[in-house]
This record gives C-alpha cells, structure tokens and sequence, in this order.
C-alpha cells in the first residue's frame, strides 16, 4: 500500500484495553494485532514484558516517512473530526484538541519504538487476508478499525477471508468497531455473522466501556471450532 494513500492514527495501551475489554489475564496471552497501524500498543505493552506482534502494510517504511505522512494528514483528519463532532461522543476525550493530543502522543511513542521492534519482529509488514503464521500460534487476535470500518472498501469475501485468517492463528479474534467510517452499521456484519455461525464458529457481540463514534460500542469476538 503506498504511503501516500494512508492516513496514519494510532492509538494508546489504555483505549486498547478499553475497546477490547482486555483484563490483566488478556493482555498476558500471546497476541498478534493486526492492522495495528502506528499504535502505541506494542512499544507499551513490550515495556511490560508482554508477547505482542503487529501486522500492516505501513511498517514496510521508515519511522521517518511514516512520521513525515503523520504531519501530512494530521491537519485534515482534524478538520474532519471538528466539522463531523457531533458524529462523536466527548467522553474518552473532552474535545477535539485532547484527542489530537493522544493520538500524536500515542503516534510518537509508536516511531520511537518502530526501528527496534522491527529488528526484533514485533512489527511485521503484513496484510489481510494471507498471514504466514502457524495454526494457533497466538491466543488472541484483534482488529481495531480496519475491518467493517472500511466495509465500502473491503467487500463482504474479504472480511469472511481476513476473519476465517485471523481465527486461524489465533484461538480467539476480537474486533472492533462494527461500524463504517461514516458512522452507519456495516452492511457485512450480519451476512458475515450467519456464515460464520453456519460454518461453526462461535460469536459473541459484546458491549464495551468505550465510545467515540456515537453508537460504537461494540466489539466481535470470534473463535473457530478447533481453536475452542
């Protein structure tokens, strides 16, 4: 993906644990994040001395161009975000310019960490829908705003292609938001709900304790037969 088509977001440890429900016991498991973008959730959770790996094509840069982008685009996700602020809930953050403030807090934390963890191989550039890890090899996948955010993008094969993926590597995958971009609920989340039931897989929605786009509160946990 050129770098030039994204717009790089990241976000913290503590909105993944709220978006995610994470308990202490979660944020032990081996986890790959995928789709992880320039979040900081890797460089705070290794701090930790916890088993992390994450997944996106960006990572294929250098911290310097993905830092030189983050200015790029910044400004106009602001303007988006104050033009459509009534499209949010002001509980997470106070306002426009607190959030700016975290994201690009939780941005740099993300460059400072990127060169070493790439040496180390906890960031990976990879994409959806093929990974190349073993069958189980982690204990819970998450997928924050990727999937069904970019359902207008993505079509509905993909998702059931990234999904079936995800619970393959992992015993348990986790996604959230179940809403577009736009805000408006995913056209592929109920089809995509039966086929997977209908081939076995156990899902569950569930409401979490977080909220920024208005009526984004819920998250998708799936987990495959074998994986169970």
């Amino acid at each position: 993906m050129p770098l030039n088509e994204v717009k790089p977001w990241g976000r913290s440890l503590a909105e993944y644990r709220a978006m995610f429900a994470l308990s202490e016991h979660d944020l032990r498991k081996r986890i790959l994040d995928c789709g992880a973008g320039p979040a900081a959730f890797n460089a705070e959770l290794s701090e930790l001395g916890c088993s992390v790996v994450s997944c996106d094509p960006i990572y294929e840069y250098s911290a310097e161009a993905i830092d030189a982008r983050i200015r790029e685009t910044a400004p106009a996700i602001i303007e988006h975000v104050n033009a459509d602020r009534d499209r949010y809930v002001w509980t997470v953050f106070n306002s426009p310019e607190q959030l700016v403030e975290a994201r690009l807090a939780a941005m740099q934390r993300f460059l400072a960490d990127l060169p070493e963890g790439f040496e180390q191989g906890r960031y990976r550039s990879l994409a959806l829908p093929s990974l190349p890890f073993k069958d189980g090899e982690f204990e819970l996948a998450l997928c924050s705003h990727l999937l069904f955010t970019y359902s207008e993008q993505l079509s509905l094969d993909f998702h059931l292609a990234a999904i079936r993926e995800l619970a393959r590597v992992a015993h348990e995958v986790r996604i959230f938001p179940l809403l577009e971009y736009s805000g408006d609920p995913s056209p592929h989340l109920h089809p995509l709900i039966e086929k997977l039931t209908a081939e076995g897989d156990a899902i569950h929605q569930q409401r979490v304790r977080y909220e920024f786009q208005r009526g984004g509160d819920q998250l998708l946990i799936v987990s495959a037969p074998a994986r169970r």
